[in-house]
This record gives structure tokens, sequence and C-alpha cells, in this order.
């Protein structure tokens, strides 16, 4: 007969522990994640670019489900636009929570999105397209965004005659006549553009039965953080100072070295910003590259200062101030008049600032202990021993003749010796007797002698 241990229910339990502990390893797994992420500024390259990180981000993640905190009036269309074709393509359900405002591109954006939910006392809607100076654009651009916001809304099963409202004046008799649509949170569930309203965050997630869910709120990384800072005008106005006192410095002391590199360091953090954000594009750095060379080949190449130095200040002075503003190709119609005389402004200030800081630190930079060991400042004189290996100060006396015309400058031969030569006074035929009364480095100074 078997005989059974004494506490065979131990056993028992234990067993069953085994045999459902990757139960309860799986349910934990199968816990669903809510990806947060908020805009609550304009709409511009700033936004879209934030919105492409955080979906990314999410998808990293693995999250089920994304959830747009949004309380905007609006801002960029092409921006706008690019944000609702990242949200309408994404693989997961998006939900959007609107905290007081969806505005204009506001408004777009939550289309695009699968649930509206709205707080007491939000609005959406006003979506008409105003250029930069604050009046309705032209036709073409109210006609496009009719068109996207119909299809937006048909996308995720909502009224297009009232999302095309939303940009001009509708006569549909269940809306106000002749006024741009604009819908409060209880006009908006009542048309069905929202599924309901919540007070919190919180709120939203119990309606949609994710209480439970596993919350990550996207939050940018410090590098994309210092990028931010960077875009500030203010902060682009100190960079500006820095390149073109970089330059300046290095011109004046070539091979020095450490003015170069402070100018390219401060041209990396201007730029790599912009470019990021979609504002610096490829042609508008192409036109400042253009700009300097072409003060390069003025400094260095064609005498004086005419055609090609005016023409690359300009140059520069123009591409700055589109890198920093979201132009379309000169198109400044969505670009707000304030926007574009802050970069002005800035850039000006900051070659004006350049200017000053050269002017008042040229002599105390030079004179400087760091600088007297990196730049030769002694004077080595002909009376103190010190000769240069082309000196000519034994011709100064001589006679010689001229071997071509010189008006002023020639040759001469002097002791069977051919020499660069300049003529003091007037011109001198070739041929004629000459005596050398002053040397430089490259050249004697003459006259012409009676024989």
């Amino acid at each position: 007969m078997k005989t059974y241990p004494k506490h065979w229910y131990v056993v028992l339990v234990y067993m069953l522990g085994v045999l459902l502990a990757p139960v309860s390893i799986f349910a934990q797994k199968a816990k669903p994640k809510v990806f947060v992420m908020e805009i609550k500024s304009e709409i511009d390259p700033r936004t879209n670019r934030y919105t492409e990180l955080a979906l990314n981000e999410a998808t990293a993640l693995e999250a089920d489900h994304i959830l747009l905190i949004l309380d905007t009036f609006g801002g960029a269309l092409n921006d706008a636009d690019e944000i609702r074709t990242r949200i309408l393509e994404y693989p997961k359900p998006v939900y959007v929570f609107i905290n007081k405002d969806a505005a204009s591109a506001g408004a777009l954006i939550s289309l695009a999105c699968d649930s509206i939910y709205m707080a007491p006392g939000a609005n959406i809607g006003a979506a008409t397209v105003v250029g930069g100076d604050g009046q309705a654009a032209p036709g073409k651009y109210q006609s496009y965004m009719r068109s996207i916001m119909r299809s937006t809304a048909e996308a995720n099963g909502r009224n297009p005659h009232m999302a095309e409202a939303m940009v001009e004046a509708s006569v549909d008799s269940t809306l106000s006549a002749g006024q741009v649509l604009s819908l409060t949170t209880s006009e908006a569930i009542k048309y069905g553009f929202c599924e309901g309203t919540a007070n919190s965050t919180a709120e939203v997630l119990a309606m949609l039965n994710l209480s439970d869910a596993e919350v990550i709120t996207y939050q940018l990384s410090t590098t994309n953080k210092i990028i931010s800072f960077f875009l500030n005008p203010f902060i682009s106005g100190i960079l500006l100072l820095v390149i073109i006192g970089g330059l300046y410095f290095e011109l004046q002391t070539p091979g020095v070295g450490f003015p170069l590199l402070a100018a390219i360091v401060a041209g990396t953090f201007y730029l790599v910003p912009y470019y990021l954000n979609g504002l610096a594009e490829n042609w508008e750095i192409l036109l400042l590259m253009a700009g300097f060379i072409l003060i390069l080949l003025e400094v260095f190449v064609i005498p004086g200062f005419g055609v090609a130095g005016i023409s690359g200040i300009a140059l520069v002075l123009v591409s700055l101030v589109l890198i920093m503003v979201n132009n379309q190709t000169f198109d400044f119609t969505f670009v707000p008049s304030d926007q574009l005389m802050k970069s002005l402004i800035s850039v000006v200030i900051g070659m004006v600032g350049a200017a000053a800081f050269i002017a008042l630190s040229w002599n105390r930079l030079v004179g400087s202990s760091a600088m007297q060991r990196l730049v030769l400042t002694n004077s080595f004189h002909s009376n103190e021993g010190y000769r240069s290996a082309n000196t000519a100060e034994h011709l100064i006396g001589k006679t010689g003749i001229a071997h071509t015309p010189m008006n002023p400058t020639g040759r001469v031969v002097i002791d069977d010796v051919m020499y660069d030569a300049q003529a003091r006074d007037g011109f001198i035929q070739k041929g004629d007797a000459v005596q050398v009364i002053d040397q430089s480095t490259f050249s004697l100074r003459v006259k012409k002698v009676a024989v």
C-alpha cells in the first residue's frame, strides 16, 4: 500500500505555483503601455521635430497607445501637415486630449487622431489660413487647407463638411451661417468631433479603459534641450559675434588657430540646431558659404574693396536671416512679421557687436601675455646687426639702366644683375639711366638721372 507525505497539500500548492508562474509573467508583460507627449506651443519646425522624435521613441519602447496632450493656437501649415501625416500613418492608436485650445493647425492635428477628448471650456476649429501679417492668406492656401481638413476628417469617420467649415464660412443650417466654425466641448460631442470630456489625463485613460496601463511621458533628451537653447535669437546673435570676430582675428594673426577654432565651433552651434529643426535649408547654407567665399576672394585675391566684397557681405547677411525663419524659398507668407524682424535684428546686432568688439579689444588682445606667447612682436633693425637675406641696402646710390619701360613699375639692370623696381616720379623709358634711392623686400625704388 502506497503512502503519501504528511503535508501533501504543500507539494500540491508548490506544483500549481510552478505551473501558473508563466501565466503570471505573461500577464505582467501584457500590461499595455501608453506613451504621452505634449504640444503646448506654436506649431513650427521645433514641434514638428518634437513629434517625430517622440513617435520614434514610442516605437522603440513598443508602446501600445499614444496620447497627445494639445493646447495650441496653431502655427505653420507645412509643419502641421507633416505632423498630421505622421499621426495618420502611425500603426498604433493615437488619441488627443485638447486641454483648452486646438485652433487652426491644432484643429488639423486633432482630426488626424483616432479619438478626441476635450477639457471643459475647450475649443476646436477656426482653421483659416493666415499670413505673417495676420490677414487671411490667398485663396490657393485656403483651398488646400479645406481639402486636407476634409480628407483628414473622412479618414477617421468625422463629418468632412463641418471640418471644411472650420476653414471658411459655411452656409450649413446646422452651423452659424457666414462664420468660420469653432466648436465648444459640448458642440464637438454633439456633432461627433469629440468622444468625451475630461478634466485630466487620468480621466482620459479611464475612458479608454487604460487606467492600469504603464504610462510613459516623453521628455526631450539633454542634447535636444541644448539644441532648443541655441535656437534662441539672443543666443544666435552672440554666436554670430563669435563667428565674425573669430574670422577677423584669424585673418589678422594667421597661424594662431584659436580664433578660427572659436569661429568654427560657434558656426556649428549656430547652423546645426536650425538645420535639425528644418529651418536651415541646404540652399540657405550654400548661400552663406558663397558669401564667405566672395569675402575671402576680396581680401586675398581681388585688390581693393568692390563688388565681390559688398556682394559677399550682402549674401552672408541675407542667408543668416533666412536660416532663422521658416520661409519657403523666399515665400514669407506664413512668416510672422515680428519673427522676421527679430531675426534681422539678431543678425545686425551680431555683426555690429562683432565690429565693436574687434575695435575695442584688438589692442588689448594683441598686448596680452597669452597673445605675446603666440605672436612674434619684436622688431629686428639693421642698425642692431640684423640683416634680411633679401636686403638690397648696398645698392642704394648705385646707377643702372632701365631694362623695361617703367610706368611706374618695371625692371632695371645694376652691375649686370636684374632687379624689380619702381619709379619714384613719372615714367622711365627703356634704356634710361636710373639711380637707386631706396629699397624694400620685394623691389627697388629708382629715379631717372642725366647721363
